[in-house]
């Protein structure tokens, strides 16, 4: 969404670790929730935070930057102080980069973070409705994983920045996305012309798709409609030229008297 594809973004790893316990009739709830925050496949400068909430208000917080707990309330003041002078509770809360944090990122980025499914790439040509350009091509990358791509248009093979409009991406409802690009364009003599996409599935080779302008999508569709009547005209009068040989070379000749 405007960034370039390389550019690595921070990872929200909340690790499932989510626990809730109820408290008596009135629905009172104390949960913790832990969360993991990372941003390269090294793992380095890999945090590990540990809420702790009473209903929705947040009471007290580990931060593994800084090494402690913080309190939020008057309570959550008191359990703070006390947890930061207990070697055992601070031992383990520093273990937990690395038994919680790096030990489950690591199978986060084998089974998902590290999955990609290559766009499919499409250039269409439509007339514009009130546009002063002839054309209106529309490139559309269908069914990648993960979501964030980049699409550009270029002309002669140097990226187009005016008359260009995108959609945002869009999930498909099944893990997928897709996107549109559009540009409005006349096209000149001896340009070409191509919709480029970059994507984490194809990134050692962008996806490049000319468009050819000789020959509107239309006219070709057409074209191929027509041949293809042709076609299986010829194949119909072939077949009936056939069955009316083998007819002919049955027949019994009788003389008439």
């Amino acid at each position: 969404m405007g960034t370039s594809v390389l550019q690595p973004a921070v990872i929200r790893l909340v690790a499932g670790f989510l626990s809730l316990s109820g408290f008596g009739v009135e629905g009172y709830t104390y949960h913790v929730q832990r969360e993991c925050r990372f941003n390269s496949h090294s793992l380095e400068g890999t945090e590990y935070i540990e809420r702790r909430i009473f209903n929705k208000l947040e009471i007290t917080r580990y931060n593994s930057t800084l090494g402690k707990f913080i309190g939020y309330t008057e309570i959550g003041v008191y359990n703070a102080d006390r947890f930061n002078n207990d070697s055992g509770v601070m031992a383990g809360m520093k273990s937990n980069v690395d038994a919680v944090c790096k030990r489950n990122a690591q199978i986060e980025y084998d089974h998902i973070l590290d999955k990609s499914v290559k766009p499919t790439v499409t250039v269409k040509a439509t007339k514009p409705d009130g546009s002063s350009h002839e054309y209106m091509l529309v490139c559309s990358a269908l069914g990648f994983f993960p979501r964030k791509i980049k699409v550009t248009w270029l002309r002669n093979g140097v990226e187009v920045k005016s008359g260009v409009t995108s959609t945002e991406e869009m999930s498909n409802g099944n893990w997928y996305y897709q996107i549109h690009s559009h540009w409005e364009m006349t096209p000149q003599s001896g340009e070409t012309y191509a919709c480029k996409v970059q994507h984490k599935s194809v990134s050692d080779q962008p996806i490049i798709v000319q468009w050819d302008p000789s020959m509107p999508e239309s006219d070709r569709n057409k074209i191929i409609i027509g041949v293809s009547a042709i076609v299986l005209g010829l194949v119909i009068a072939v077949a009936g030229l056939i069955y009316y040989k083998k007819k002919s070379t049955g027949r019994i000749l009788v003389p008439s008297s």
